[in-house]
């Protein structure tokens, strides 16, 4: 097997929706939930969720770029969260829940511009997409608490009532793509 174990990080609401989505897609090795873009080191949750610190609830996604692309991975990220809404995901609301693409290297910059701008000429969003497209940050890993929590808490009703509608449109449109 050729494995060429890329990088992506991504924002796009709740963490525990990107991390629990992006498990599920073959080629995907880890998701991890975590947080970047702000300017406190080594901020915890409460330190997030209070928007002071800055950071996005972002998820690192290690990926096999034989088994699936970061074009492909943007796809999947463009359909699951509303790119339109300026620092909300739903009833989430704070910088913390922004859109954004932490691109690693300029092959991924130039991936993310340009899905943003086929997305905007071929008006598939009504309002105008608001996410950022910003150089990679210091990642910092979320507490144990929070990596794998939809898979260990599917019973849990945000879970219920946000997290499993996302995974479930992975599944309806990228059904192909999952492990």
């Amino acid at each position: 097997m050729n494995n060429q174990l890329e990088t992506a990080t991504l924002a796009g609401g709740c963490f525990w929706c990107l991390e629990a989505v992006f498990q599920r897609v073959r080629g995907v090795e880890k998701a991890v939930s975590g947080y970047m873009g702000g300017h406190t080191p080594n901020p915890d949750y409460r330190a997030v969720c209070s928007g002071d610190s800055g950071h996005a609830e972002v998820v690192q996604i290690t990926f096999d770029a034989s088994v699936v692309s970061f074009d492909t991975l943007l796809d999947i990220f463009f359909t699951i969260h509303d790119p339109t809404t300026l620092n909300r995901q739903g009833n989430d609301s704070g910088t913390q829940y922004r859109s954004a693409i932490f691109y690693h290297d300029a092959a991924q910059e130039q991936a993310a511009r340009a899905k943003i701008k086929t997305l905007t000429d071929a008006h598939e969003y009504r309002d105008a997409i608001v996410t950022q497209v910003t150089a990679l940050q210091t990642f910092y890993s979320a507490e144990n608490y929070h990596q794998d929590y939809f898979n260990r808490n599917p019973n849990q009703p945000y879970c219920m009532a946000v997290v499993g509608p996302k995974v479930n449109k992975l599944l309806s449109h990228f059904g192909k793509l999952t492990a």
